[in-house]
């Protein structure tokens, strides 16, 4: 019984990794559209001002932490 991972393991690891990130970049994507079409519809709805920079800026943070937060799982 061999400890050591072949090398079709190790592809099929970085692979799986590779995909994992790619689907982290949609995520990001996709959660910082969401909070700009979030706070443009306040905006336009309730006549803030501000809530369209207020949501990008909270989804952009969010995001970023939820990245870091999935790559040190990844890594680990």
């Amino acid at each position: 019984m061999s400890l050591q991972k072949s090398p079709k393991d190790k592809e099929n690891n970085y692979l799986k990794k590779g995909a994992k990130l790619s689907g982290m970049a949609l995520q990001m994507g996709l959660t910082i559209y969401l909070g700009n079409a979030l706070g443009k519809w306040l905006d336009k709805t309730y006549d803030l001002g501000f809530a369209e920079t207020a949501l990008t800026l909270l989804s952009i943070a969010a995001s970023m932490y939820l990245m870091i937060r999935q790559v040190t799982h990844i890594n680990k």
